[in-house]
């Protein structure tokens, strides 16, 4: 499990989308996990993880896409 002091979605995306499944805890945030690259939504999620999950998720989105170019 990796855990972050700050929530910075540019460093966080690269974890995710470098280790491909696993832990992560980010301070005032939450722990969450992640597989296949993805963040996912934590079982009893309120509306701050819908929006951390989205964020992340659309920086590896944005990763992948610059890579591919």
């Amino acid at each position: 499990m990796r855990m972050f002091k700050r929530y910075v979605p540019k460093m966080i995306a690269k974890h995710v989308s470098r280790l491909f499944s696993g832990r992560i805890y980010i301070d005032g945030r939450g722990g969450y996990e992640f597989d296949n690259g993805q963040l996912l939504v934590p079982v009893k999620a309120q509306q701050r993880h819908y929006d951390t999950v989205n964020e992340i998720n659309g920086e590896i989105r944005r990763m992948r896409e610059n890579n591919q170019r």
